[in-house]
């Protein structure tokens, strides 16, 4: 069918896809791939569009994953987990409850598909601890001739450390199978405290306490930290009462927030003292619950996004730098700044690869343009040494992001073996990883 218009959530990027393809089992997504191959039109799989980048972006075939998604297999021994590849992140607790299983780590978004997530990098915060990707132990997906291609430890395991993370250049992924544990339980402290003070501690925090967050509101001197520390799933849970929950995350993160951010956009003098106040009101509370209701926040207001991962030795200047840009710009910046962590990795065009990260989030309410700040924001993090989220708002190309991952040609030499023809290319991957190359023993 003729594609309506698509929109991705941060309403950063829009396209009307020539045609909307919604298989329902793997045979089906062979034959989109092989007949818009056919036609020289490209294949782009789509999940819940929560990319501020233009990943998913599909001028020709868009293929909706949706009916490819619950779980496939289950090895209750092992705790391993095959999922469908259009599972939505927020489905996940009930599906793996009957097992008494969890995700190790999660984002602070659940929308997304378990494809989407993975394939973009999504990786919540836990300096021991890894990304979603990390978790991945094997994969089936049609690459562009059609084919199917099974990838785990002992069938074409060379290729998990670039298919894990593949940012959709690969194939189309039909199943993930997701190395799980055993559910537990996370006790959240979240407390307001001096910026100054966060930042030195950074370091240890980050290293020290299970999953470790902040959120810093520009023009004021205070971070609002979230510390999760990791209980077995038989302690006692103490959740937030609902009411209370309602507070914290429907009138005053969303509701009243999204009213802050409208007013700050067209009478910016408001944005500081009302920063003081959010960052006063939302950070104060003591709770244990089921993982994944401590690790996921609902997120109602839109925003825009650029996120850079840093060497994490480098994110208490680099944030100090953030901190100095605002004030000689004078900019009136409503969003707070997020920064987190995440353990070194071995997945190739993982942010996190080959050393321990820090992230640093920066964000525009929607309807304000947010190029000039992220821009000076990328100046910063690129002195850092600084690799962009590739689910994220960035300006980064091929040449200057070879450098920054050491295994970045090895995963375009598969992507052009998996893709010789180019079927899963989009303007955003031609742009961060150049276009496809025929090998040179299939040229012609």
């Amino acid at each position: 069918m003729t594609g309506a218009l698509w929109r991705n959530w941060g309403r950063s990027e829009k396209i009307r896809p020539a045609r909307v393809e919604r298989p329902k089992d793997a045979a089906a997504v062979q034959r989109a791939v092989v007949a818009a191959a056919e036609r020289d039109l490209h294949v782009k799989p789509v999940g819940a569009g929560h990319s501020f980048s233009g990943v998913a972006v599909a001028p020709g075939v868009q293929l909706d994953l949706h009916e490819l998604s619950g779980v496939v297999a289950v090895d209750e021994a092992s705790a391993r987990v095959t999922l469908g590849a259009g599972t939505n992140l927020y489905r996940l607790p009930d599906l793996l409850a009957p097992y008494g299983l969890a995700l190790e780590n999660m984002g602070d978004i659940d929308r997304q598909t378990i494809a989407g997530a993975t394939s973009t990098g999504t990786h919540g915060t836990g300096g021991r601890f890894g990304g979603l990707a990390t978790q991945i132990v094997g994969a089936t997906l049609v690459t562009g001739d059609g084919s199917l291609l099974s990838v785990n430890e002992t069938e074409n395991a060379e290729l998990l450390p670039a298919v894990r993370l593949g940012l959709g250049a690969l194939g189309v992924l039909v199943d993930l199978t997701i190395q799980c544990v055993p559910a537990f339980l996370l006790h959240a402290v979240e407390r307001s405290e001096p910026l100054g003070e966060v930042l030195d501690a950074y370091l240890e925090r980050s290293a020290n306490e299970d999953h470790f967050e902040f959120y810093w509101f520009p023009h004021t001197e205070t971070a609002v930290t979230k510390t999760n520390t990791r209980l077995p799933a038989d302690a006692e849970r103490h959740p937030r009462p609902r009411f209370g929950s309602w507070v914290d995350d429907e009138l005053i993160a969303n509701g009243a927030y999204r009213a802050i951010c409208a007013l700050g956009s067209v009478v910016p003098a408001m944005v500081p003292p009302v920063n003081r106040l959010a960052a006063r009101l939302m950070g104060n509370g003591d709770f244990t619950d089921v993982s994944p209701r401590v690790f996921v926040s609902d997120r109602a207001v839109r925003f825009r996004e650029m996120e850079y991962a840093l060497p994490r030795e480098a994110v208490p200047n680099a944030l100090r730098e953030v901190d100095s840009l605002i004030r000689s710009r004078g900019w009136r910046i409503s969003f707070p700044v997020e920064v987190r962590s995440a353990a070194a990795d071995d997945n190739w065009m993982s942010t996190a690869y080959g050393r321990d990260t820090g992230y640093v989030a920066v964000h525009r309410y929607y309807r304000e343009d947010p190029a000039e700040y992220f821009a000076a924001v990328e100046a910063i993090m690129r002195s850092h040494d600084g690799r962009p989220h590739w689910g994220k708002m960035h300006t980064r190309t091929a040449d200057d992001l070879r450098p920054a991952y050491p295994r970045f040609d090895d995963f375009v030499a598969v992507r052009d073996r998996l893709d010789p023809a180019g079927v899963f290319e989009n303007r955003y991957l031609r742009a961060v990883l150049g276009p496809v190359r025929v090998p040179s023993d299939s040229a012609g």
